[in-house]
């Protein structure tokens, strides 16, 4: 059964990245969470998507010249809705130290792909196995270096590309890098791009999924995960609570 990841929390409903996101998407029946990760300026893992905490917090600046003392200050809730004026940015301890008390599976992207952060793989590497969150976690990234070096540190994790448009044969990219996942942009998966990774035994998380319509496209074809901001939707629509015009996409 096609698994759902709530896409930075339930992001639809909550301030993304908060931990009123992550609790809430549980709530709402996602099986999974979708986080990010950056460094700040005393190197320690923080999540939050954005390289700055201008959009998402009532401060600004780079995450990586910010002590952790000064993030915690910031009000990561009030952007999004008066209601939430209390949540703080958490750190990836303080995250993994709730989910591990949970069912759900974890998809961690390493948001290096524009700020360079030394050491961000081996201290996130460190944190999830000392929260025995090994078997349930994912890697991902835009940085492809990131995810090697990962691989290089331990041949049994699941690490996953992510890439923003339709990729030449996805399969044996992957391979190439170690990889058994993709997560591609969920628009890049037509029918023979489905097939192909099937075939090739690539697992495969497309984000970011909120249509009924591709939501039931990726259903049909019992993809392993798919990324959302609304997994009560996906769950409605999975469970067949939401009718939805079927292939739309035929199968070739």
């Amino acid at each position: 059964m096609t698994k759902i990841y709530g896409h930075r929390g339930a992001s639809k409903v909550c301030p993304e990245n908060t931990m009123a996101a992550y609790i809430k998407a549980l709530e709402l029946g996602a099986e999974g969470l979708e986080i990010d990760v950056h460094l700040t300026k005393d190197g320690i893992p923080v999540v939050i998507h954005d390289e700055t905490v201008k959009r998402t917090t009532n401060g600004k600046g780079y995450v990586k010249n910010i002590s952790l003392s000064e993030i915690k200050l910031l009000d990561a809730g009030s952007w999004f809705s008066p209601e939430f004026q209390n949540e703080r940015v958490p750190t990836l301890e303080e995250f993994l130290q709730w989910i591990r008390t949970t069912p759900l599976l974890l998809n961690i992207e390493l948001k290096n792909n524009k700020v360079y952060y030394e050491d961000l793989e081996q201290k996130v590497y460190n944190l999830v196995n000392a929260y025995g969150m090994k078997e349930r976690t994912i890697y991902s990234s835009f940085n492809h270096y990131s995810l090697v070096l990962l691989r290089n540190m331990d041949p049994s994790i699941d690490i996953a590309p992510l890439y923003t448009s339709n990729l030449y044969e996805p399969w044996n990219y992957a391979k190439r890098l170690g990889a058994w996942s993709v997560h591609p942009p969920f628009k890049s998966l037509h029918p023979p791009i489905l097939e192909g990774l099937r075939q090739h035994n690539v697992s495969v998380r497309p984000y970011t999924v909120n249509q009924e319509k591709w939501l039931n496209y990726f259903f049909q074809y019992e993809v392993d995960a798919v990324i959302t901001d609304q997994p009560d939707l996906a769950r409605a629509v999975r469970n067949g609570e939401v009718t939805v015009k079927k292939s739309f996409m035929k199968k070739k």
